[in-house]
Protein backbone atom coordinates (compact mmCIF):
# COMPACT_ATOMS: atom_id res chain seq x y z
CA UNK A 1 0.00 0.00 0.00
CA UNK A 2 2.10 3.20 -1.06
CA UNK A 3 2.57 6.28 0.93
CA UNK A 4 1.05 9.47 -0.07
CA UNK A 5 3.03 11.81 2.10
CA UNK A 6 4.53 12.59 5.66
CA UNK A 7 5.43 15.98 7.12
CA UNK A 8 7.50 16.62 9.72
CA UNK A 9 7.36 19.45 12.24
CA UNK A 10 9.18 22.01 10.14
CA UNK A 11 7.60 21.11 6.60
CA UNK A 12 6.41 23.49 4.50
CA UNK A 13 2.86 23.33 5.69
CA UNK A 14 3.66 24.25 9.55
CA UNK A 15 1.54 20.90 10.48
CA UNK A 16 3.40 20.66 13.69
CA UNK A 17 3.45 17.88 16.15
CA UNK A 18 0.65 16.16 17.94
CA UNK A 19 0.77 14.08 20.66
CA UNK A 20 4.77 13.74 20.03
CA UNK A 21 3.29 11.96 16.38
CA UNK A 22 4.04 14.16 13.02
CA UNK A 23 1.18 15.20 10.88
CA UNK A 24 0.85 12.20 8.49
CA UNK A 25 -1.21 11.82 5.10
CA UNK A 26 -1.29 7.98 3.44
CA UNK A 27 -4.08 4.97 2.39
CA UNK A 28 -6.00 2.83 4.49
CA UNK A 29 -8.05 0.02 3.31
CA UNK A 30 -11.36 -0.88 5.29
CA UNK A 31 -13.61 -3.75 5.28
CA UNK A 32 -17.05 -3.55 7.05
CA UNK A 33 -19.54 -6.10 7.04
CA UNK A 34 -22.54 -5.33 9.54
CA UNK A 35 -24.45 -8.04 11.62
CA UNK A 36 -26.34 -10.83 10.68
CA UNK A 37 -30.18 -11.65 10.86
CA UNK A 38 -31.76 -14.41 13.12
CA UNK A 39 -33.67 -16.64 12.05
CA UNK A 40 -37.46 -17.45 11.48
CA UNK A 41 -39.53 -20.24 13.95
CA UNK A 42 -40.43 -22.75 11.60
CA UNK A 43 -39.16 -20.25 9.22
CA UNK A 44 -36.28 -19.04 6.72
CA UNK A 45 -32.92 -18.67 7.70
CA UNK A 46 -31.29 -15.04 7.51
CA UNK A 47 -29.58 -12.76 5.25
CA UNK A 48 -25.71 -11.86 6.21
CA UNK A 49 -25.33 -8.50 7.04
CA UNK A 50 -23.49 -6.11 4.61
CA UNK A 51 -20.46 -6.69 3.17
CA UNK A 52 -18.60 -3.58 2.00
CA UNK A 53 -14.74 -2.76 0.83
CA UNK A 54 -13.14 1.10 0.84
CA UNK A 55 -10.09 1.06 -0.80
CA UNK A 56 -7.07 3.37 -0.66
CA UNK A 57 -8.92 5.95 1.02
CA UNK A 58 -6.74 9.15 2.24
CA UNK A 59 -6.76 9.13 6.12
CA UNK A 60 -4.69 12.14 7.59
CA UNK A 61 -3.59 13.25 11.66
CA UNK A 62 -6.08 14.21 13.76
CA UNK A 63 -9.24 12.82 11.60
CA UNK A 64 -9.69 10.39 13.98
CA UNK A 65 -12.03 7.52 12.47
CA UNK A 66 -15.34 6.08 14.50
CA UNK A 67 -15.88 2.68 14.23
CA UNK A 68 -19.44 1.26 14.86
CA UNK A 69 -19.62 -2.42 14.55
CA UNK A 70 -23.36 -4.21 13.80
CA UNK A 71 -24.59 -6.98 16.16
CA UNK A 72 -26.23 -9.93 14.89
CA UNK A 73 -30.16 -10.44 16.14
CA UNK A 74 -30.56 -12.99 18.81
CA UNK A 75 -32.20 -15.85 18.80
CA UNK A 76 -35.74 -16.04 19.83
CA UNK A 77 -38.59 -15.28 20.43
CA UNK A 78 -38.91 -13.20 18.98
CA UNK A 79 -36.87 -14.91 15.54
CA UNK A 80 -36.91 -13.87 12.44
CA UNK A 81 -35.01 -10.08 13.36
CA UNK A 82 -32.47 -8.32 11.38
CA UNK A 83 -28.91 -7.69 12.41
CA UNK A 84 -27.57 -4.00 13.05
CA UNK A 85 -25.27 -1.58 10.85
CA UNK A 86 -21.51 -1.49 10.98
CA UNK A 87 -19.84 1.85 9.81
CA UNK A 88 -16.92 3.75 9.67
CA UNK A 89 -16.54 7.71 9.92
CA UNK A 90 -14.29 10.34 9.65
CA UNK A 91 -14.55 14.27 8.81
CA UNK A 92 -12.26 13.60 5.54
CA UNK A 93 -14.97 10.86 4.63
CA UNK A 94 -18.39 10.59 4.47
CA UNK A 95 -20.25 7.75 6.52
CA UNK A 96 -19.67 4.86 5.15
CA UNK A 97 -21.84 1.87 6.07
CA UNK A 98 -22.93 -1.73 5.58
CA UNK A 99 -26.57 -2.70 5.96
CA UNK A 100 -27.43 -5.32 8.93
CA UNK A 101 -28.76 -8.48 7.60
CA UNK A 102 -32.21 -9.60 7.30
CA UNK A 103 -34.13 -11.92 9.61
CA UNK A 104 -35.74 -15.07 8.37
CA UNK A 105 -39.38 -15.19 7.47
CA UNK A 106 -41.44 -17.04 10.36
CA UNK A 107 -44.23 -19.43 9.47
CA UNK A 108 -46.15 -18.11 6.72
CA UNK A 109 -44.01 -15.38 6.54
CA UNK A 110 -41.92 -13.13 4.06
CA UNK A 111 -38.53 -12.96 4.71
CA UNK A 112 -36.73 -9.47 5.98
CA UNK A 113 -35.37 -6.78 3.97
CA UNK A 114 -31.55 -6.26 4.43
CA UNK A 115 -27.77 -6.10 3.67
CA UNK A 116 -28.51 -9.82 2.01
CA UNK A 117 -32.37 -10.75 2.87
CA UNK A 118 -33.96 -12.85 4.62
CA UNK A 119 -35.32 -16.59 3.22
CA UNK A 120 -39.16 -16.87 3.09
CA UNK A 121 -40.86 -18.78 6.17
CA UNK A 122 -41.55 -22.45 5.52
CA UNK A 123 -45.63 -23.14 4.27
CA UNK A 124 -47.06 -25.14 2.24
CA UNK A 125 -48.69 -22.29 -0.28
CA UNK A 126 -46.94 -20.38 -2.64
CA UNK A 127 -46.40 -16.26 -2.70
CA UNK A 128 -44.09 -16.47 0.44
CA UNK A 129 -40.85 -14.06 -0.70
CA UNK A 130 -37.64 -14.03 0.39
CA UNK A 131 -36.30 -10.52 1.91
CA UNK A 132 -34.31 -7.73 -0.94
CA UNK A 133 -30.54 -7.50 -0.66
CA UNK A 134 -28.37 -4.04 -0.83
CA UNK A 135 -30.90 -2.17 0.91
CA UNK A 136 -28.66 0.68 1.42
CA UNK A 137 -28.61 0.91 -2.68
CA UNK A 138 -24.67 0.98 -3.27
CA UNK A 139 -22.83 -0.19 -5.84
CA UNK A 140 -21.58 -2.99 -5.87
CA UNK A 141 -23.86 -4.06 -4.07
CA UNK A 142 -23.48 -5.46 -0.44
CA UNK A 143 -25.54 -9.05 -0.77
CA UNK A 144 -28.36 -10.31 -1.93
CA UNK A 145 -31.77 -11.82 -1.83
CA UNK A 146 -33.11 -14.39 0.37
CA UNK A 147 -34.82 -17.30 -1.55
CA UNK A 148 -38.31 -17.69 -2.06
CA UNK A 149 -41.22 -20.77 -0.84
CA UNK A 150 -42.91 -22.90 -3.82
CA UNK A 151 -45.87 -24.68 -3.34
CA UNK A 152 -44.64 -27.93 -2.95
CA UNK A 153 -42.24 -27.37 -0.06
CA UNK A 154 -44.05 -29.78 2.08
CA UNK A 155 -43.24 -26.92 4.63
CA UNK A 156 -39.62 -26.21 4.63
CA UNK A 157 -38.04 -22.53 5.04
CA UNK A 158 -36.22 -20.70 2.17
CA UNK A 159 -32.14 -19.90 2.65
CA UNK A 160 -31.07 -16.50 3.69
CA UNK A 161 -29.21 -14.45 1.25
CA UNK A 162 -25.18 -14.18 1.99
CA UNK A 163 -22.88 -11.64 0.38
CA UNK A 164 -21.85 -13.18 -3.23
CA UNK A 165 -25.15 -15.65 -3.92
CA UNK A 166 -28.80 -15.30 -3.21
CA UNK A 167 -30.33 -17.25 -0.71
CA UNK A 168 -31.96 -21.08 -1.72
CA UNK A 169 -35.30 -21.56 -2.84
CA UNK A 170 -37.17 -24.45 -1.03
CA UNK A 171 -37.83 -27.73 -3.50
CA UNK A 172 -39.97 -30.42 -2.49
CA UNK A 173 -38.69 -32.22 1.12
CA UNK A 174 -36.01 -29.59 1.11
CA UNK A 175 -35.28 -26.52 2.79
CA UNK A 176 -33.49 -23.66 1.15
CA UNK A 177 -29.23 -23.60 2.08
CA UNK A 178 -27.67 -20.01 3.00
CA UNK A 179 -25.83 -18.10 0.29
CA UNK A 180 -22.70 -18.33 -0.22
CA UNK A 181 -20.40 -15.36 1.55
CA UNK A 182 -17.61 -13.64 -0.04
CA UNK A 183 -13.73 -13.82 0.63
CA UNK A 184 -11.34 -11.10 1.93
CA UNK A 185 -7.71 -11.24 1.56
CA UNK A 186 -7.43 -7.35 3.87
CA UNK A 187 -5.74 -9.84 7.19
CA UNK A 188 -3.39 -11.32 5.02
CA UNK A 189 -5.39 -14.63 4.71
CA UNK A 190 -7.93 -15.25 3.03
CA UNK A 191 -11.48 -15.74 4.85
CA UNK A 192 -15.14 -15.77 4.02
CA UNK A 193 -17.52 -13.37 5.58
CA UNK A 194 -21.19 -13.14 5.33
CA UNK A 195 -22.82 -15.85 4.31
CA UNK A 196 -26.58 -16.77 4.64
CA UNK A 197 -28.48 -19.03 7.01
CA UNK A 198 -30.30 -22.15 5.68
CA UNK A 199 -33.51 -22.75 6.23
CA UNK A 200 -35.56 -25.19 8.41
CA UNK A 201 -37.28 -28.56 7.96
CA UNK A 202 -40.33 -31.00 10.06
CA UNK A 203 -39.70 -34.32 11.34
CA UNK A 204 -43.50 -34.50 10.64
CA UNK A 205 -43.42 -33.93 7.19
CA UNK A 206 -40.12 -35.61 6.26
CA UNK A 207 -38.27 -32.10 5.03
CA UNK A 208 -34.38 -31.52 5.26
CA UNK A 209 -33.04 -28.70 6.35
CA UNK A 210 -30.90 -26.00 4.34
CA UNK A 211 -27.38 -25.90 4.73
CA UNK A 212 -25.38 -22.67 6.14
CA UNK A 213 -23.50 -20.55 3.31
CA UNK A 214 -19.78 -20.28 3.62
CA UNK A 215 -18.73 -17.35 5.66
CA UNK A 216 -20.52 -18.53 8.83
CA UNK A 217 -24.24 -19.47 7.89
CA UNK A 218 -26.08 -21.09 10.28
CA UNK A 219 -27.38 -24.50 9.49
CA UNK A 220 -31.40 -24.59 9.13
CA UNK A 221 -33.03 -27.20 11.66
CA UNK A 222 -35.74 -29.29 12.65
CA UNK A 223 -35.10 -27.93 15.82
CA UNK A 224 -33.33 -24.49 16.87
CA UNK A 225 -31.57 -23.40 14.00
CA UNK A 226 -27.88 -22.71 14.19
CA UNK A 227 -26.03 -19.49 15.11
CA UNK A 228 -24.23 -17.47 12.63
CA UNK A 229 -20.84 -17.24 13.27
CA UNK A 230 -19.98 -13.74 15.21
CA UNK A 231 -17.08 -11.78 13.38
CA UNK A 232 -18.30 -12.97 10.14
CA UNK A 233 -21.32 -11.08 9.99
CA UNK A 234 -23.22 -14.60 9.32
CA UNK A 235 -27.05 -15.35 9.43
CA UNK A 236 -28.93 -17.56 11.62
CA UNK A 237 -30.12 -20.71 10.45
CA UNK A 238 -34.14 -20.86 10.08
CA UNK A 239 -36.20 -23.47 13.14
CA UNK A 240 -38.07 -26.20 12.53
CA UNK A 241 -40.66 -28.02 14.04
CA UNK A 242 -39.76 -31.69 15.82
CA UNK A 243 -43.14 -31.61 17.68
CA UNK A 244 -42.15 -28.44 19.16
CA UNK A 245 -41.58 -25.22 17.08
CA UNK A 246 -37.68 -24.23 17.57
CA UNK A 247 -36.21 -21.21 17.47
CA UNK A 248 -34.20 -19.44 14.71
CA UNK A 249 -30.07 -19.24 15.24
CA UNK A 250 -28.78 -16.07 16.46
CA UNK A 251 -26.85 -14.12 13.72
CA UNK A 252 -23.05 -13.35 14.18
CA UNK A 253 -21.67 -10.02 15.29
CA UNK A 254 -20.22 -7.97 11.94
CA UNK A 255 -16.66 -6.84 12.10
CA UNK A 256 -14.78 -3.92 10.93
CA UNK A 257 -10.89 -4.49 9.57
CA UNK A 258 -8.14 -1.40 8.55
CA UNK A 259 -5.06 -1.96 7.19
CA UNK A 260 -2.64 0.66 7.21
CA UNK A 261 1.35 0.89 6.53
CA UNK A 262 3.06 -0.68 9.76
CA UNK A 263 5.62 2.79 9.42
CA UNK A 264 2.33 5.20 9.32
CA UNK A 265 0.99 3.08 12.26
CA UNK A 266 3.81 3.31 14.81
CA UNK A 267 3.84 7.15 14.57
CA UNK A 268 -0.21 7.05 14.76
CA UNK A 269 -2.54 8.20 17.52
CA UNK A 270 -3.56 5.16 18.68
CA UNK A 271 -6.87 3.81 19.09
CA UNK A 272 -9.63 3.03 21.50
CA UNK A 273 -11.72 0.15 21.28
CA UNK A 274 -9.38 -2.73 22.36
CA UNK A 275 -8.74 -3.85 18.03
CA UNK A 276 -6.82 -6.60 17.39
CA UNK A 277 -3.52 -6.10 16.11
CA UNK A 278 -2.00 -8.07 13.78
CA UNK A 279 1.13 -7.64 10.79
CA UNK A 280 0.70 -8.58 7.35
CA UNK A 281 3.65 -8.25 5.35
CA UNK A 282 4.62 -3.69 5.35
CA UNK A 283 0.79 -3.54 6.90
CA UNK A 284 -0.22 -3.38 10.05
CA UNK A 285 -3.92 -4.66 10.67
CA UNK A 286 -6.78 -3.42 12.72
CA UNK A 287 -9.88 -6.01 13.78
CA UNK A 288 -12.60 -4.59 15.06
CA UNK A 289 -15.44 -6.54 17.03
CA UNK A 290 -17.03 -4.13 18.87
CA UNK A 291 -16.66 -0.22 18.89
CA UNK A 292 -13.32 2.13 18.82
CA UNK A 293 -11.97 4.62 17.20
CA UNK A 294 -8.45 4.88 15.22
CA UNK A 295 -6.32 8.27 15.21
CA UNK A 296 -4.36 8.68 12.22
Amino acid sequence: MPIIGSFGAGSAGGFGQRKGAIFQEYAADFLVVAGGGSGGIVGGGAGAGGFRTLSSQTISTDNPITITVGTGAPSGPPSGVSGTDSSIASAEFSTFTSSGGGGGGNHYGNGDPGGSGGGAGAGIPSGFSGGSGNQGGYSPSEGQPGGNVGATNQEAGAGGGGATNSGGSTGPGNGGPGGNGTASSITGASVTYAGGGGGSARTDTGTNAGSGGAGGGGAGSTGPGSDGLDGLGAGGGGGGYNGSNGNGGAGGDGVVIISVPTVNYLKSGGTTGSPTVTTSGANTILTYTGNGTYNP
